[in-house]
């Protein structure tokens, strides 16, 4: 009866293997999965950058980032079944996705916890001015001790992002990006480019964008500040140093209301012998309010703005005009 039990326990246990090897295939850079009807892909883009795609079982999408123009390194990597998880290891992280519930962990090549999604990622659906589409959730669940930086230049006055909501939409006088890193030496770029709810709270750490065909992230592991910071960049592309000129002194003010106007501070400066690298003209360069943010002189005050921007440089100065985040209906 023993010997009977035990054959049917080695049965169970290696048609179970089986199966969660079917549930999953190897490609060139990750694994595919399928998980409670959602469709899992994770791809290493470096041996420790890996990112995350999920979408619904067998709904086709295209997805062209607008942000990532790295592809995919060549990176050796192992993967099998441990504990019902399929487990995939590089020479610098180690990735898990749990096979019951689709949960994706990530963990250092010595073992060490780095982050782990929480369960309750949704895919709602949605109708983007008539293209079908979802609004897309993922929540992660951090260490409570763990510091987190980044999500865009904010105005809280906080340099640790945590225990806070954040609406990350481009405004006025903050500019947001869906990435933080913590402490732990990781980092985490949400690419979405919708309006996106960030969520930092006793429960969770979260994003949930408006709209998405899929939850697509990217996870590094650079051990530290610099690690990451130099992760993001390999997957954006460098970050480019500034002209000299720029890192001097900028003249602004609510606005200036005709060029002679602007072309007369510049020369002041000059005369008073104040150095000035650059000035900027705020808004109305364009007229009345119909021509809102036109990015084109057609302001009567401004009625040649070609010699005004040669009357500048001509000072040895350079000169830049506002943008702003709307149009008017003449534009």
């Amino acid at each position: 009866m023993k010997i009977h039990h035990l054959f049917w326990g080695i049965c169970l246990c290696f048609s179970t293997n089986i199966l969660f090897a079917q549930n999953y295939q190897k490609t060139s850079s990750g694994i595919k999965a399928t998980v409670n009807a959602v469709d899992i892909e994770v791809q290493f883009f470096a041996p420790a950058v890996a990112r995350v795609i999920k979408s619904p079982e067998g709904v086709a999408y295209e997805k062209q980032s607008l942000s990532v123009i790295a592809k995919p390194e060549k990176v050796s990597f192992k993967a099998d079944i441990q504990d019902n998880k399929i487990v995939l290891n590089t020479s610098e992280l180690s990735v898990s996705v749990d096979t019951g519930t689709g949960i994706v962990s990530y963990f250092s090549k010595d073992g060490k916890s780095l982050l782990a999604e929480k369960s309750g990622m949704q895919f709602i659906d949605f109708d983007d001015a008539g293209t079908k589409t979802y609004q897309v959730y993922q929540p992660f669940i951090l260490d409570k001790e763990e510091a987190i930086y980044g999500l865009g230049q904010l105005q809280n006055g906080k340099m640790i992002q945590r225990n806070m909501t954040k609406n990350l939409i481009q405004g006025n006088v903050e500019d947001v990006s869906p990435f933080f890193q913590s402490t732990k030496g990781y980092g985490v770029f949400w690419d979405n480019y919708s309006p996106t709810l960030f969520t930092d709270n006793e429960v969770e750490t979260s994003f949930r964008s408006e709209v998405g065909d899929c939850v697509d992230y990217y996870f590094m592991y650079g051990k530290n500040a610099d690690g990451v910071i130099a992760q993001v960049r390999s997957l954006t592309g460098q970050a480019p140093m500034f002209p000299l000129w720029t890192y001097g002194y900028w003249q602004s003010k609510e606005r200036y209301k005709s060029q002679e106007e602007v072309v007369d501070v510049v020369r002041k400066y000059r005369e008073l012998g104040i150095p000035l690298d650059g000035i900027i003209q705020d808004w109305q360069y364009w007229g009345h309010n119909y021509l809102w943010n036109a990015m084109d002189f057609q302001n009567p005050t401004f009625n040649n703005p070609q010699k005004m921007i040669k009357d500048v440089h001509g000072m040895n100065a350079h000169m830049a005009i506002s943008i702003w985040s709307s149009f008017g209906p003449m534009t």
